[in-house]
């Protein structure tokens, strides 16, 4: 019965491996395996299966191949079953580690959908909970989740802080700034004390930790268990010193406290106490990791206040470390064991060194026949040697090995081996010279002096030649060869090409396409243009892979979206989807970094405008994708927006059609009071510049009057002067009214 069971565990983690690998090909399946995954991580499983469970969720969140979005609405369903894994207290060990691990990765992605969703109370009731239980095992688990802790509260203080003014990528963008004036869940000034506290607990192990130094008791006893504490302590302190290089880079309200722990931590005490060799590598990791800390802060801010200091700080490290580690720089004693003084020993020439013999090598010669190239190369004669494979050999090791033996290698030694190889060459080319007067081909003798000549007139009139003054019996006895011209060769057919296999191969090419222009600089698509006249591709530039990009997926399909509900629905469906594929991957090529690729998704939505305008004029009753992907382009970035933020305007200011849905999403933004000023600022941008559009927005300012009692100041000072009747009516009343 035990052992069914163990197949079917087996069974099952083989099944699992085969998931990890289909969502490591296709990022797309990782919400259904994940939701597959929670039920297997509940205590009723075995514990491999709950073992690999929390090992999987580490891996999701922490993969860089898996956008912030994607990890963003995965990490809502993963929520309450990592708080029941942690609140457990007979949780493995394990799965107790992952579990920290994966909410480290999870906290600053459930910050910001909080941050962004202030409705949503059970989501950062979860998120409370799961961080007051992990600070509460903080200081009571093994070194190994220890580790993941301080993980963790790094993360807290990333998030609860304020980053500094450089713009950052990811999840470290989110921090204390972007909460809203009065959310209902976060209050900043709460958050901030918290973090401020996290992060002196964190540094709290560097001033512990020379608590251990003095006098020792004698007993094995103490000395072991003193032992065991520095050890802990010292994975400890290099976890903790590992965390704090980004929070000094990207939070500088932290920095000076950081630098100050950092300055007045010594590695070193631990010598002190009685040397084992156990304490001196402590001793040296501990000390490395502050010198690598300490260097990589001066060298990456020479200009900080603190540079001399902290290059003054590595510079008594490394000195402290020489007086009381390197043992090669201390001197040798005088006398040996013997008592005798062992510099002014003299060696009598019996006991001299004999001078090394001169390196002997035996190069065999290769016997008649074909050889492979590992024989012509096989100098050693034992068996051992000659039958390893070494092809099983990694490359970086196999590399490393044969540069290592041939720098050491005699040079006696090493040009007598060159010789016996060479020998062996020139062998192999005389007996492959050596042609059989039986064997020859074509009837060639040994002593023929017959040298090619390539001119065809003359060699088919020595032909001719030669056939005319042979005998007729000679010709007659000695048949022709077969003709030595090469037959005709029927390839297979080409397998058909269905639709979805089409869509397939035109998804792997726009994806190198997508990779190639990311390695392309950003200065090239800053360029002169050309006007409409154009060619698209034309300069082989980031802006012109763009054009291409945008023209496959809004033309490419033109005229087949209207067939899907006719006799060739295959083709329209294949081609449909593989242009909302180069939608979507353009639409997360503009998420990556939406501020500097502004230009990209207005070149992209101008070419979905022209394409549905195109479409309308042909009469084609094909759906329409330009509003749809304008609207799904602005929900994305406007959570990111801050109150100085250029690129909304300009984003406005060059869409080719706007509508009222659109301005409607505008309008949306000032329910935060920071963003009224940028809202009112680019929809009279709009008034100015755009006349067509002008009593639409018009009305949006209207609108805006009447729903936002914050925005009025903005909005009665841009309707004085294009609608003062409205201003007029409304100073009359004294009272909201109407937009219309």
């Amino acid at each position: 019965m035990a052992g069914s069971v163990e197949n079917a565990v087996e069974d099952q983690l083989q099944q699992l491996n085969n998931a990890r690998k289909l969502v490591l090909g296709d990022t797309t399946y990782y919400p259904q395996i994940v939701q597959s995954v929670l039920p297997i991580i509940q205590p009723t499983h075995p514990l491999p299966m709950r073992r690999w469970s929390a090992d999987f969720l580490a891996e999701v969140f922490s993969s860089p191949a898996l956008k912030i979005s994607q990890k963003e609405s995965i990490c809502l369903l993963v929520l309450e079953t990592l708080k029941n894994l942690i609140q457990d207290s007979n949780e493995d060990a394990y799965v107790l580690r992952n579990a920290i691990q994966t909410c480290a990765s999870i906290y600053p992605l459930a910050f910001n959908w909080v941050l962004a969703n202030s409705y949503d109370g059970p989501t950062w009731e979860r998120v409370m909970a799961i961080k007051t239980r992990i600070l509460q095992i903080w200081d009571n688990v093994p070194p190994a989740i220890r580790i993941c802790c301080i993980k963790f509260a790094q993360r807290v203080v990333l998030a609860q802080t304020v980053a500094s003014s450089d713009r950052q990528r990811g999840d470290l963008n989110i921090n204390l700034a972007m909460i809203p004036q009065n959310h209902p869940l976060l209050d900043p000034r709460h958050l901030e004390a918290e973090a401020t506290g996290l992060l002196d607990r964190m540094l709290g192990v560097l001033q512990e930790n020379s608590r251990y130094e003095g006098s020792y008791s004698s007993s094995s006893s103490d000395l072991t268990n003193t032992a065991l504490v520095c050890s802990s302590d010292a994975i400890l302190v290099d976890a903790t010193l590992n965390s704090l290089s980004i929070l000094v880079r990207t939070r500088p309200g932290t920095s000076n406290r950081i630098m100050n722990a950092i300055l007045n931590f010594n590695p070193l005490k631990l010598a002190n106490s009685p040397m084992t060799p156990k304490t001196k590598v402590l001793i040296k990791s501990m000390e490395k990791t502050t010198r690598m800390l300490v260097k990589h802060l001066y060298q990456r801010d020479p200009h900080n206040p603190n540079a001399p200091r902290l290059q003054q700080h590595v510079e008594r490290l490394m000195r402290s470390r020489a007086e009381i580690l390197d043992e090669s720089s201390r001197k040798r004693p005088n006398a040996d064991g013997n008592g005798q003084d062992s510099k002014r020993q003299k060696l009598t020439p019996a006991s001299q060194p004999k001078a090394p013999s001169a390196p002997n090598i035996e190069i065999t010669h290769l016997e008649p026949g074909p050889h492979s190239l590992a024989e012509l190369f096989t100098l050693a004669k034992d068996k051992g040697l000659t039958s390893f494979d070494a092809t099983q050999v990694p490359l970086p090791y196999a590399v490393q090995i044969t540069v290592t033996a041939l720098s050491r290698a005699e040079p006696t030694l090493f040009m007598k081996a060159l010789d016996g190889v060479r020998d062996r060459l020139v062998q192999m080319v005389k007996a492959e010279a050596d042609i059989n007067p039986e064997t020859a081909p074509l009837g060639v003798d040994d002593d023929d002096d017959y040298e090619p000549d390539f001119d065809t007139g003359e060699d088919t009139e020595q032909i001719l030649n030669k056939l005319d003054s042979a005998p007729p019996e000679t010709i007659d006895a000695k048949p022709l060869g077969p003709s030595l011209a090469l037959g005709s060769v029927n390839l297979p057919p080409a397998p058909i090409l269905n639709p979805d296999m089409a869509a397939k191969v035109g998804q792997g090419t726009v994806a190198r396409v997508f990779s190639m222009m990311r390695t392309l600089d950003d200065s090239t698509a800053r360029k002169p243009k050309t006007g409409l006249s154009r060619l698209a591709a034309s300069s082989l530039d980031r802006e012109s892979w763009v054009t291409v990009i945008a023209r496959l997926a809004t033309r490419s399909s033109a005229g087949l979206e209207t067939s899907v509900k006719s006799e060739d629905g295959a083709s329209s469906v294949g081609s449909a989807n593989l242009n909302d594929s180069i939608r979507e991957l353009l639409y997360a090529y503009v998420m990556e970094d939406f501020r500097r690729r502004i230009e990209v998704a207005a070149s992209w939505l101008c070419e979905e405008w022209y394409c549905d305008r195109v479409n309308k004029k042909h009469g084609l009753d094909g759906p329409l994708h330009y509003n749809k992907w304008v609207i799904k382009v602005m929900d994305g970035f406007i959570a990111y927006l801050n109150p100085a933020d250029k690129v909304f305007t300009r984003f406005l200011s060059e869409m080719p059609e706007l509508n009222m849905e659109i301005l409607s999403r505008v309008k949306r933004l000032c329910r935060d009071p920071a963003m009224v000023q940028l809202v009112t600022t680019s929809l009279y941008y709009l008034v100015m510049t755009r006349p067509p559009v002008r009593n639409m927005v018009l009305d949006t300012f209207q609108e805006i009057w009447v729903e936002f009692e914050d925005a009025r100041p903005f909005a009665e000072k841009y309707l004085a002067k294009w609608r003062p009747e409205f201003v007029k009516a409304v100073r009359a009343a004294k009272q909201p009214v109407s937009a219309k």
